[in-house]
């Protein structure tokens, strides 16, 4: 069955494309300023991305702290249990500029496929 644009199936691409960059969307949004999970979620989400669940940046955010990307600092909270903020280590800087580059490659690489059989921007033959 072929499904068109605004289906099931397109938000599940959209989502699988997603998926693929969120990294470096979190890293680039943790370097303009550090962050708790709640925070960054909705800041991704009107930055564009769409709805971002807490679920989804919660275990990514883990998983870059593991990593050494990105540093955990507890802050007091005026409702509350304290939060736990996050910002970008000095080894999360150098990742998001490596990986900002490999994004640009690679969405040029796309793009160059894209044009060369004539389907980029509604250039159908």
């Amino acid at each position: 069955m072929i499904v068109g644009p605004g289906t099931a199936a397109d938000g599940e691409r959209r989502a699988q494309l997603l998926r693929g960059s969120l990294d470096l969307c979190v890293l680039a949004a943790l370097d303009q300023q550090p962050s708790h999970a709640y925070e960054l979620a909705t800041r991704l989400a009107e930055a564009g991305l769409g709805e971002v669940s807490y679920g989804t940046v919660y275990p990514l955010i883990t998983r870059l702290r593991r990593s050494g990307l990105l540093h955990e600092q507890q802050q007091l909270s005026p409702l509350g249990p304290a939060r736990k903020v996050f910002s970008l280590t000095k080894a999360g800087r150098a990742a998001l500029t490596d990986w900002l580059a490999l994004w640009q490659r690679s969405t040029s690489d796309v793009e160059a496929v894209l044009r060369a059989t004539g389907v980029w921007a509604g250039e159908r033959r």
